[in-house]
This record gives structure tokens, C-alpha cells and sequence, in this order.
């Protein structure tokens, strides 16, 4: 899940200014331990998590003990946060100079924030692909936190984002898995009259319509020109794809949930409790949230639980093949006197053993560690999603993360603004290229 209006992603660029602004006697100005270095197993260790809650806090908890007890003189002191909580906590830490050793990031501008403020250690002695921790992992998930040559982040796990069904409501209407975007919105009156919400839906975090627009874009945008648009030195955010993707993302808001203008007051969790609790046919949700629809007291059941890609809308000039989605991982505090006791705490974390743990029920994070996401260990869903994850052309980085904090924010307002008919696709576009403007 990603960050939010209700802490603009720009407040973390603003909190790294204030960082690297610091008197001499500040953590950007002390001398960067040397990740490479022996560990030295000893003193506390701290952790920043995105594993508040249950089920997942567990694991990290359990992680923790057992490297404890390997390393007794070690205590890891964890910060769980949820996926909302995170930014605000993020935000303070870095605004006080008290970032944890080890701490959770997003792929793109938002880890690009810390790797350009020197709040991240290089990694790429260690990590980069060819060295012995690197090969646990694929080099697209290595890469994506690659920056001018160098491997800054730890990849823990895998996502992608697809349309999770539920296969009796389906047949109830009488529909098939829709193979287009049009035959997609079609669905939506039949799944109606069978007494469904057709697709569950709340946007009151503001970043759930941007996962229907990206992947829009990456369908009805050329792959080349998209790219270019995420960089605020090259964009125009002029094809005709965006519009048309605003345009076809109202009409699936308008015609397809039973909130329509008011999802923008629905939270995201109350979208996906209408899947899991059989009152919605259809929720576009990550793989992450797989496991968590279909979990013990919900509704619906594994074997009723499908998932397919947004549909491709016809005449589309993108990539049709592409998959929005993004590892999600962790850095370690450049200036941390215990970087090498960090990096030896997520070599132990992505060790095979854990890995699998990870991918495995209650927690269905599917981990980036190759082999270990098994047909045996994993959801049926789970498993198959990162199969297409797998098989993706490529993968399209989450809108609010892989734009400029400015930019990012005009999406955000822009996407609530559509949802609620406070302005037109065009008006939209006109926002984002005038933040674009103001972020060269």
C-alpha cells in the first residue's frame, strides 16, 4: 500500500533537507560506518517495520528472538508500524535525526529520497548481483533500487496489483472473467441485479486511484514515453492515453461501485472487507492482500478467491503485458556506527529458511528470495500472482512512489477531484504538468 494525502510524500524530502542541513555534530555530517566491516555482535540494534498489526507483526518479532539468540549479546529493538502509519513515523524520524539503523522504504522517489540525501548505506559490495547475498534474489528486484550504478536496498517481498473475484458471485450473475476493459465495465450491471456490489471500492487514503491510473497509463501509454513522463526533466504528460485513462477509470468508479462519487470518504479496508465478507464481487487489490480476504472468518473462501490483471482497453498504444507492482524493502542508515550489524540482521531476515516462512500462511508476503514461493508454501492465488508477476513485459512502479513528491501530490489531489467531479480529466492534466513545471 502506498503513501498518502494525509502525509504528502514531499514531507519526506523536506525532513532529508532538514537532515542534510544539520549542524557538524548531525548524523549526515558523522563518517559512514563501512557496511562491508565484521559485524560486531553486540548493543542494541533498531528496526522500523511496515509489519504492525496481526498477522504480520509476528514475524519480524519471531526474526528478532532468533538472532537474539544466536547473538546474545544483541537486543533488536523493533518500531512495527502499519501501512498508514509508517509515513507519519518516517517523517518524525527523519525530521530528528533519529533514524533507526534498518528501515522500511518504497521503490522509486521515495527511496530515491534517501539514497540522494545520503541517509542510505551502499550497498553494493554486498548485494549487487553476482556477490553471494545478491544471488538470493532476481536482478529486477535487486534493480529496483539501483541508483546511478548502485544497490542501495534489501528487497524482502514481491507485489503486484490485480482484480480479485469472487467466483460464486460470478456465476451467480452469470458473467465471465472479463477479457477487456469494456467487457469489465458489462459485468458490473449483472453483478448488481445478483444483489453484489459489483467492485468494492474506497479512496479515502488517496492513493487506491492511482493504482487504477497507472496501470491504465501503462496500458494505454507507450512504455518509452510513460518513463519519461515519471521524470520531470523529460515530461510532457501529453498522450492522449491519460486522458483516456481518466476518462475510462470515471466510468468504472461511476458505473461500477455502489459509492461512485463518495468513495473518496470509503477507506480502502472497508473495500476489502466487502470482498472477503461476500457482499462485492470484485476488489483491485495487491498480491499482498490476497491472504488477508480469504482469511480465517472471512467469507469468502480460497477455493472462491480468483484474481486477472485490470483488463487491457482496446486500442491501447501501451504494454499490454505490463503489471503494476514494485518490491518493497529496506534500507540501513548510512550514518548508523552499526551498519554492519545491520546488514548481517537482513542477511539472516533473507535467508532461504525465512524467506519461505515469509511467503508462507498467515503472512503471504510472497518473498523476493528465489525458489521461495512454492505451490507447497503459498496460496493458490498468492502463487499465482507472482507467477504473472514473473512473466510481466515489466513492472510499473506505483505512481505517487516513482514521481517527484510535487508531482506525486498533484496525482493524489488530481484522483480525488475526478472521483468526486470537481474537475474534468483535462483540468487534472493541466495540474500535473503545472507541479511537473514547478519541480525542474
Amino acid at each position: 500500500m502506498r503513501p498518502t494525502r494525509s502525509v504528502p510524500i514531499a514531507a519526506i524530502a523536506t525532513a532529508s533537507a532538514l537532515v542534510l542541513a544539520g549542524c557538524a555534530g548531525s548524523p549526515a555530517a558523522a563518517p559512514a560506518a563501512d557496511v562491508a566491516a565484521d559485524p560486531v555482535y553486540d548493543g542494541t540494534l533498531t528496526v522500523l517495520t511496515k509489519f504492525g498489526g496481526a498477522p504480520l507483526e509476528d514475524y519480524f518479532e519471531d526474526i528478532a528472538a532468533a538472532y537474539e539468540k544466536k547473538h546474545p549479546d544483541v537486543d533488536v529493538e523493533l518500531i512495527q508500524e502499519t501501512d498508514q502509519s509508517i509515513k507519519d513515523k518516517t517523517k518524525t524520524l527523519t525530521a530528528s535525526q533519529a533514524l533507526p539503523d534498518i528501515y522500511f522504504t518504497w521503490t522509486g522517489d521515495w527511496a530515491e529520497n534517501f539514497i540522494s540525501g545520503g541517509l542510505a548505506a551502499d550497498l553494493t559490495e554486498l548485494i549487487a548481483p553476482g556477490t553471494e547475498w545478491g544471488d538470493r534474489f532476481g536482478e529486477a528486484s535487486l534493480s529496483a533500487f539501483e541508483s546511478d550504478g548502485k544497490y542501495y536496498g534489501i528487497p524482502l517481498y514481491n507485489n503486484g496489483k490485480f482484480m480479485g473475484y469472487n467466483k460464486s458471485a460470478f456465476a451467480d450473475a452469470g458473467v465471465e472473467v472479463p477479457t477487456t476493459f469494456d467487457e469489465l465495465i458489462e459485468t458490473c450491471a449483472p453483478l448488481r441485479a445478483a444483489g453484489y456490489e459489483p467492485i468494492a471500492f474506497g479512496n479515502k487514503d488517496g492513493w487506491p486511484a492511482l493504482h487504477y491510473l497507472q496501470q491504465l497509463f501503462a496500458y494505454n501509454v507507450p512504455s518509452d514515453t510513460l518513463h519519461a513522463d515519471f521524470d520531470p526533466e523529460t515530461a510532457a504528460w501529453d498522450h492522449p492515453g491519460y486522458e483516456a485513462s481518466l476518462t475510462q477509470f470515471q466510468t468504472l468508479v461511476n458505473d461500477c461501485t455502489d459509492s461512485g462519487k463518495g468513495t473518496n470518504g470509503v477507506l480502502y479496508t472497508t473495500a476489502q472487507e466487502a470482498l472477503a465478507g461476500g457482499r462485492a464481487a470484485m476488489y483491485y487489490q495487491e498480491i499482498l492482500e490476497f491472504d488477508t480476504v480469504t482469511a480465517e472468518g472471512a467469507t469468502l473462501t480460497t477455493d472462491d478467491f480468483g484474481i486477472f490483471p485490470l483488463p487491457v482497453p482496446d486500442d491501447a498504444d501501451g504494454d499490454p503485458q505490463a503489471i503494476e507492482g514494485a518490491p518493497e524493502g529496506y534500507l540501513i542508515n548510512a550514518r548508523s556506527p552499526r551498519a554492519a550489524l545491520a546488514a548481517d540482521f537482513m542477511k539472516f531476515v533473507t535467508e532461504p529458511e525465512h524467506a519461505a516462512t515469509l511467503s508462507s500462511l498467515p503472512y503471504g508476503q510472497p518473498s523476493t528470495v528465489v525458489g521461495a514461493v512454492t505451490e507447497q508454501n503459498s496460496s493458490k492465488a498468492v502463487y499465482e500472482g507472482i507467477d504473472r508477476v514473473n512473466q510481466a513485459s515489466q513492472l510499473v512502479a506505483w505512481l505517487d512512489t516513482v514521481t517527484v513528491p510535487e508531482v506525486a501530490d498533484a496525482w493524489l489531489a488530481g484522483g480525488e477531484a475526478l472521483i468526486s467531479g470537481s474537475a474534468t480529466p483535462e483540468e487534472v492534466l493541466d495540474s500535473v504538468r503545472a507541479a511537473n513545471d514547478g519541480a525542474k
